[in-house]
């Protein structure tokens, strides 16, 4: 695992109407290998919902990194990291359609926006 001492990014209050696409900002470019669809990723993230803002996950709250295939994620991983370079920090802002489906359907966070601040450590 690669250190970037960075520390558990903390999430401002969503101003506005929740977006209908998946909005993607780099909080910070990283220098390293470029992530490509279909990798696996190492990453530090955390996710909030955006209407509450109250936190869902975070594997800094584990105090450890994970490790994910991109093909096994929600779509809005699969099409928001890659092209996100090692040692950056983005931010997902990531409607239910491209999240956990639809209010109702099934997954605790159904139907609801998402937002993730994720560090990318790795890639292979």
């Amino acid at each position: 695992m690669t250190n970037f001492n960075k520390s558990k990014p903390e999430i401002d209050f969503y101003e506005g109407q929740a977006p209908t696409e998946l909005k993607i900002r780099d909080l910070e470019i990283g220098t390293g290998e470029e992530a490509q669809p279909g990798q696996t990723v190492e990453v530090h993230y955390v996710g909030v919902e955006l209407v509450s803002g109250e936190e869902f996950d975070s594997s800094w709250s584990r105090g450890e990194s994970i490790s994910f295939p991109l093909r096994g994620l929600i779509a809005g991983w699969q099409e928001g990291i890659p092209g996100m370079r090692v040692g950056g920090r983005r931010e997902l802002v990531i409607p239910p359609h491209l999240a956990y489906g639809p209010a109702g359907g099934g997954h605790r966070l159904s139907g609801k926006t998402l937002i993730f601040v994720i560090d990318l450590l790795e890639v292979s």
